[in-house]
């Protein structure tokens, strides 16, 4: 087997070596003493830990000391800086920027993952004419800087896109006005476009990888593409689309570039890392305001990679490289 040896009565033994990518990192990782690993995982969490002690610690507190001293100073930790960033101004509320983040990481999370699974498995087990020109161009789409495609694309989301004729003097309506720039749809658009290559490309290499024995033996049984897809394709990639996922969520929810581009201007559909960037107001005196937001914003990410990552490492490794 390519994942376990097995003894000679059939039975996987749980001790044996594991020859995968992925059971050569576990294997790497058993062999660290537990002590070295608790180490690292403290000196990681320490911007965490400080962000959150701060996001407790008043103005003054924070600019007289670090959040180390905080043992020190017990009786001056206020939640005052929690409801500052939840109440409502000119410029949103953090509860209605935490919508505006869901609305947008949500679609361009799913979408890209619906997508791409389809695409990635017609590429992979479907033979049809130009299937290698296709997916080779695809996936040359991932070296397009996004920088370059974002004022196009604003200026599409906003006016649309037409072409002059200029020998007959007329003008051809190729895209109409849509009228989703400043929204969160622009948003959550681009994020679909952008993330589409590399999503078709993780997956393709995984599902490419699967057995073509199982493959065979359900066309035998009379299934075509759509119940493989559902019934085989789709259960046993699991680990790469929550790897994507992981991927794609994360990158979409601190994503400050294409928001700020796209729905700057309209405070109504701003995300939270638009709303943090404003919240220190003019020559930073809301500044002990930023560790309360950034530890709201920080925390929706945690929940979502500690839910999933047990997926993470097995699904990455085994979505770039053949076991």
């Amino acid at each position: 087997m390519d994942t376990m040896s097995t003894s000679f009565s059939g039975v996987v033994d749980p001790l044996a070596p594991d020859a995968s990518p992925a059971g050569k990192v576990y294997g790497f990782l058993r062999r660290i003493p537990v002590g070295v690993l608790w180490l690292l995982v403290l000196i990681w969490s320490i911007p965490t830990i400080g962000l959150m002690v701060n996001s407790f610690r008043p103005r003054d507190a924070q600019r007289a000391s670090g959040f180390w001293t905080v043992l020190g100073e017990l009786d001056t930790l206020t939640l005052d800086n929690y409801r500052t960033v939840f109440r409502a101004s000119t410029r949103g509320s953090m509860s209605d920027s935490l919508l505006n983040s869901f609305a947008i990481s949500i679609p361009a999370t799913l979408i890209p993952i619906a997508i791409a699974a389809f695409a990635a498995y017609g590429f992979a087990w479907i033979d049809f004419r130009g299937r290698k020109q296709m997916f080779i161009a695809t996936v040359a789409l991932m070296a397009i800087p996004l920088q370059v495609a974002l004022i196009p694309l604003l200026q599409l989301y906003n006016n649309g896109a037409h072409l002059t004729l200029p020998f007959i003097d007329k003008t051809i309506t190729l895209v109409p006005d849509l009228g989703i720039g400043g929204t969160t749809t622009s948003v959550w658009l681009t994020h679909t476009g952008f993330a589409m290559p590399f999503a078709i490309f993780l997956l393709h290499n995984y599902i490419a990888g699967l057995p073509r024995d199982l493959f065979e033996a359900a066309r035998i049984d009379g299934a075509g593409h759509v119940k493989i897809f559902v019934k085989l394709v789709l259960p046993l990639s699991v680990p790469v689309l929550a790897a994507f996922a992981i991927f794609q969520f994360l990158w979409t929810w601190n994503d400050y570039l294409i928001a700020n581009t796209m729905a700057g201007a309209n405070p109504d559909a701003a995300p939270t890392t638009i709303r943090i960037a404003n919240l220190a107001g003019d020559f930073g005196a809301n500044e002990h305001l930023l560790p309360s937001a950034a530890f709201i914003q920080a925390f929706v990410p945690i929940v979502v990679f500690f839910a999933l990552q047990r997926f993470f490492v097995r699904g990455i490794l085994a979505g770039s490289v053949k076991g």
